[in-house]
C-alpha cells in the first residue's frame, strides 16, 4: 500500500489560490488513483477530486469545478489540488487518499494527517 502525506494548506484570502501536494512513498504510486477529500469541522468528509493514474480522467465535485485542478506527476510520486478563486466555505482540512476506478471511493479506511486550509473573508 502506497503511503501518502499531505502538504501546502495555509491561511488565504477569499479569492485567493494555494496549491495542495500529495507526496507518495514507494515505487507504485503510477498504479494507483488518487483522490482528494476534505473535512469541514462539524461535517463529515466529502469529496473533492478524483485522478485517473494516467492523469488523463479526473472527476470534481459540484462546488469545486471550475476552480480547483487536480493534476499528477508520477515522476515525482506527487499529486497535486490547485484551488483558485477560494471561498470561505472551502476552509477545511484536506486529504488525499487512493480511491477506486470511479474517482471517487476511497480504497481504504485509511487518512494521514492533512493539511489544512483556511480561507478568510
Amino acid at each position: 500500500q502506497v503511503q501518502l502525506a499531505e502538504s501546502g494548506g495555509g491561511l488565504v484570502q477569499a479569492g485567493g489560490s494555494l496549491r495542495l501536494s500529495c507526496a507518495a512513498s514507494g515505487r507504485t504510486f503510477n498504479s494507483y488513483y488518487i483522490g482528494w477529500f476534505r473535512q469541514a469541522p462539524g461535517k463529515e468528509r466529502e469529496f473533492v477530486a478524483g485522478i485517473s493514474w494516467s492523469g488523463d480522467s479526473t472527476y470534481y465535485t459540484d462546488s469545486v469545478k471550475g476552480r480547483f485542478s487536480i493534476s499528477r506527476d508520477n515522476a515525482k510520486n506527487t499529486a497535486y489540488l490547485q484551488m483558485n478563486s477560494l471561498k470561505p466555505e472551502d476552509t477545511a482540512v484536506y486529504y488525499c487518499t487512493t480511491v477506486d476506478s470511479g474517482l471517487v471511493t476511497p480504497l481504504f479506511d485509511y487518512w494521514g494527517q492533512g493539511t489544512q486550509v483556511t480561507v478568510s473573508s
